[in-house]
């Protein structure tokens, strides 16, 4: 059985409404997909939950769907994992989102850090954030997601540090000469949080890894090779959620 192609769209929904589809949406859904009425969809706003729909009319860019029911569906981690990614160059962190949202995170923080090739201005950087916000939202669709993880403002790295964290936070960095292994911790409590910081390429200075220790991070190994920054990220948060998540429990579809 195929499962009915899945939109997000950010508005209310409702069982027993009728609505329009977002223009975007509408135009994936009948020029890409070649859906036409009749034909069922899933649709969720991010708030959680999902809910059954079909088309019951198309007009040009129009498509009106009838809301049938909702659904109270949730695949989030029982982890509240931080992904602090320092910027990557090229299309490197449209992959670590995306491929974040898939494993789980809740929240995505991009950091510039001091070895970061990327440079941001303000109308820059507001600009792929509203890119890596549409990457969380595809990424929601595909993977089956209900809540749109969060993606902040960049900022710099040694400014978001100097903050502190909140109590009861395991705050992790990944380092080659890492004094610690995911197996040698303790696992946090029943929805614990996680913060997981990743340098760019060439990784975290060490002024930055001295000042992130000072603010409570673990610095972490992953094993005997050098990772690089787009695959580091991926791996760490595939074994967290192995080791503490809902990936050693549950089957997946691959």
């Amino acid at each position: 059985m195929v499962n009915d192609p899945r939109f997000h769209c950010p508005m209310p929904l409702a069982a027993g409404t009728q609505t329009d589809l977002p223009e975007r949406v509408a135009h994936h859904a009948v020029r890409v997909l070649r859906l036409r009425q009749g034909d069922g969809l899933t649709l969720f706003n991010g708030a959680g939950g999902e809910y059954a729909a079909r088309i019951v009319g198309c007009e040009r860019a129009r498509v009106l769907v009838e809301v049938l029911e909702r659904r109270d569906t949730e695949r989030e981690s029982p982890l509240s994992i931080t992904l602090v990614q320092a910027l990557q160059a090229g299309e490197r962190m449209d992959l670590t989102v995306q491929k974040a949202v898939e494993l789980g995170v809740d929240r995505i923080v991009p950091v510039i850090s001091r070895r970061s090739v990327v440079r941001l201005s303000d109308q820059r950087a507001a600009r792929r954030l509203e890119h890596w916000r549409g990457i969380v939202a595809a990424s929601c669709e595909q993977c089956g997601r209900n809540r749109l993880p969060e993606v902040v403002v960049p900022e710099g790295l040694e400014h978001w540090l100097a903050r502190g964290a909140e109590a009861g936070v395991q705050r992790l960095m990944l380092a080659p000469a890492g004094r610690h292994s995911l197996a040698s911790l303790a696992a946090p409590s029943t929805g614990g949080r996680v913060q997981l910081l990743v340098g760019a390429e060439g990784g975290l200075a060490p002024e930055e890894i001295a000042m992130a220790r000072l603010a409570g991070f673990l610095s972490l190994r992953l094993g005997p090779r050098i990772l690089r920054t787009e695959t580091a990220g991926l791996a760490a948060l595939a074994a967290i959620q192995f080791l503490w998540g809902d990936l050693k429990e549950e089957m997946t579809d691959v």
